[in-house]
């Protein structure tokens, strides 16, 4: 390197942009030397040579982390939310520790799942009422009984389903990635995980990680999985919850020490459990053609004037699927609706989902660029929150364009950002 780059380097704001540029260790070694800084660097230093002499991870794992939210970085609530829809799946398969510890590692602000039940009225992780498109189930000999067709949202629908098996069956397969034009090293290595699990990771990790949990398909949950006492689906979602201290309204100091939204394509699900918890609720919207799995509504009767009245009471928010907000036609977007608009004149936010990196996901607007995909829907449509399934992508792309702005840290707070900067190095 030439004397001029290294005089830039002295500036010691420049560390954070030679990570995200793949500096290398020696590089980031030096320049923690003249930066001059006292114990400070010294610290930072040693954890720059420990990851280059031992190889092992700086990150902290489950279990390990600290539990504390005061001494943790907090959320941001500047910029849209990066949302880790199902975990960093575009990379990792979905729904499985591996990918929402990837989703903490890459930056996201909250980690999604999907909540579904087993047959013994285990909460579970995982998008699918059937296993058969993410795990290894078919192949499953001793399970090779347990293919059923029941009735879903007005459509039989065969396959193995999660409220056919208990937990310690469904313990025992295997996930695999969706597509198959995505990594398939991962396939085969991750367990399905239970939903206080899923909490784990999120208390558990070195900053405030919010989770945005989905009551998935509560309708057919409630017909064939039975708790004790008549509790609902829906019951146990709300009890797990606040067992492990979620809760609070939107932006409350009990919310920002553990953020939460909690999603549902069923209205009267969200309806239902405004009485058993203020935490944030968003309102998911499906196709238009498709009418809500539970009270069998139009999509032109959700996302109505006079239904935004009634359903912002009850939720903070919509999540539509982007397409709905801007329609496609041959793979190009047309002019956008006034869906955005609308809502947030009725002071609801808007989380559109599923954000992917490949070519097959991104319209020819975009030039096959996912990070002009962001700019237009932060920048143009003006979204809240965007469910992506390249967390990193997300975060990059908004360190470049809105950074957040410094902000006093604790010597805590200061290694624990430092080590998951480091991370990716060890494995150099």
């Amino acid at each position: 390197m030439n004397r001029h780059f290294w005089g830039k380097m002295r500036d010691q704001r420049i560390v954070p942009k030679l990570f995200a540029r793949g500096g290398t260790s020696s590089q980031i070694v030096y320049i923690l030397w003249v930066t001059k800084t006292g114990i400070f660097v010294k610290c930072l230093i040693w954890l720059s040579l420990v990851t280059l002499c031992t190889g092992r991870t700086l990150y902290q794992r489950p279990g390990k982390g600290v539990k504390d939210a005061a001494t943790k970085q907090p959320i941001q609530t500047s910029r849209p939310y990066n949302i880790a829809h199902r975990g960093s799946n575009g990379e990792i398969p979905e729904e499985t520790k591996a990918a929402y510890l990837r989703a903490i590692e890459d930056g996201t602000d909250f980690i999604e799942t999907d909540i579904l039940s087993s047959k013994d009225g285990v909460l579970i992780c995982f998008h699918d009422v059937i296993l058969d498109l993410t795990t290894d189930v078919a192949s499953r000999k001793e399970f090779a009984g347990r293919n059923r067709t029941y009735d879903v949202q007005g459509f039989k629908i065969p396959g193995f389903f999660t409220f056919d098996f208990t937990l310690k069956e469904l313990k025992t397969l295997r996930t695999k990635q969706r597509y198959a034009f995505r990594d398939q090293q991962y396939n085969g290595k991750y367990p399905i995980i239970t939903f206080e699990e899923f909490l784990a990771i999120a208390q558990d990790a070195p900053r405030v990680v919010g989770i945005y949990p989905e009551i998935k398909n509560p309708v057919l949950m409630n017909q064939h999985v039975k708790w004790p006492g008549g509790k609902r689906f829906e019951d146990k979602v709300v009890e797990t919850l606040k067992k492990h201290g979620y809760g609070g309204a939107y932006l409350s100091k009990q919310w920002l020490n553990k953020p939460l939204f909690i999603q549902s394509f069923a209205p009267s699900s969200l309806v239902y459990i405004s009485n058993l918890t203020d935490s944030p609720k968003v309102l998911l919207i499906d196709d238009v053609i498709r009418p809500t799995q539970d009270t069998n509504q139009t999509y032109a009767e959700i996302t109505s004037d006079a239904y935004f009245t009634y359903i912002k009471e009850y939720v903070v928010g919509i999540g539509p699927w982007k397409d709905t907000i801007v329609p496609v036609t041959n793979n190009y977007m047309l002019t956008p609706t006034d869906l955005v608009k609308r809502a947030h004149a009725h002071k609801l936010q808007v989380h559109p989902y599923t954000y992917r990196n490949e070519n097959q996901f991104l319209h020819f607007n975009f030039s096959q660029d996912p990070y002009k995909e962001y700019e237009y829907w932060i920048k143009e449509i003006g979204v809240d929150g965007l469910f992506t399934d390249f967390t990193g992508s997300l975060h990059n792309y908004q360190e470049w364009a809105s950074p957040l702005p410094e902000t006093s840290k604790s010597t805590r707070q200061l290694l624990s950002h430092i080590a998951s900067l480091v991370r990716p190095y060890a494995k150099a």
